[in-house]
């Protein structure tokens, strides 16, 4: 492990002040760790910054060159952090009651901020574009506001429900929808809140990013295979509860008590990355092919001038 005294001037500041900046925010981290370990929506934040960490090293080798730091950069997120700072404090001395992720998602989103403008003082344009991907990925580390999981997950459910709905329209089985109450024979099934996969779709979300970054060269090629996940998402739901909704039928009621009800989203989850996979294989040979042709074309001599 090399001293501290080994290390450049630039990164040494940059190591002192992110070492100061997580002392004056150890208390809402703290809090944040307690939380996302208690948490079946958010245990994955306490893996968010040292898979960042990792991503920075394996761009180690080919970060450009030592440059000026951006300096002028900073002023921004140092501005978007303290104004952030200055709400959180003022609602955590009010007397309005908020919840912990309302709470913990300004404070976090605070300390991203100063942390981006502590980069912004010590490293350079191409340096800080050349890890834009490893900053950005630390937001998954910042707690829905209630308002947008509760936004989230009522569009989740919503399609969920359309979408088994017309499973079980394709497959033959009598069914009324009412709102959110599927009506089969001889039993009503409730997709309720806590069905809509928010959870396994955040994950699939993330694992999305990460495959893109890692295997696909083309943004536009990157995005589909991120927006993809919606579509999976409402299908691996809609799945569930449509074989759930057969089992009740055919089976009994009682099979809403089973195990592929309770603890069956693995199971689905795992299902639901097969198309995910094949479409990352089909995007990786598009994308090999269309670099293969642009490098055939550079690599092409240039067709002599015709003789007079």
């Amino acid at each position: 492990m090399p001293k501290l005294s080994d290390i450049s001037g630039p990164m040494r500041g940059f190591m002192l002040a992110t070492g100061g900046l997580l002392l004056c925010f150890s208390v809402p981290l703290y809090h944040l760790v307690r939380f996302a370990l208690s948490s079946g929506l958010y245990s994955h934040i306490v893996l968010i910054p040292f898979i960042g960490l990792y991503l920075v090293r394996q761009k180690r080798s080919t970060l450009p060159p030592p440059s000026a730091p951006a300096r002028r950069w900073a002023l921004l997120p140092f501005l978007a952090g303290s104004t952030l700072l200055a709400w959180h404090l003022f609602w955590a001395l009010s007397d309005t009651p908020s919840a912990p992720e309302d709470s913990l998602a300004l404070s976090t989103l605070s300390i991203l901020l100063f942390f981006g403008g502590i980069c912004c003082l010590f490293f350079g344009k191409k340096t800080l574009k050349s890890i834009a991907f490893p900053l950005g990925f630390l937001l998954f580390a910042v707690p829905f506001p209630v308002w947008l999981r509760e936004s989230l997950e009522t569009f989740l459910q919503h399609s969920s429900a359309a979408a088994a709905y017309g499973f079980f329209k394709l497959s033959g089985t009598p069914v009324f929808n009412h709102e959110m109450v599927l009506e089969l024979p001889g039993f009503p099934i409730e997709v309720a809140p806590e069905c809509s996969g928010i959870h396994s779709s955040l994950a699939l979300f993330i694992t999305s990013l990460l495959a893109g970054y890692f295997f696909l060269r083309s943004p536009w090629k990157r995005a589909i295979l991120a927006a993809a996940v919606v579509p999976l998402a409402i299908l691996r739901n809609g799945v569930r509860i449509f074989t759930i909704g057969e089992l009740c039928v055919h089976v009994g009621p009682e099979m809403i008590n089973s195990p592929i009800h309770r603890h069956g989203g693995p199971l689905f989850f795992v299902g639901s990355l097969v198309p995910f996979f094949l479409l990352l294989f089909y995007l990786m040979r598009a994308d090999r092919q269309q670099r293969n042709a642009k490098a055939g074309k550079r690599e092409s001599p240039a067709r002599s001038a015709p003789l007079a």
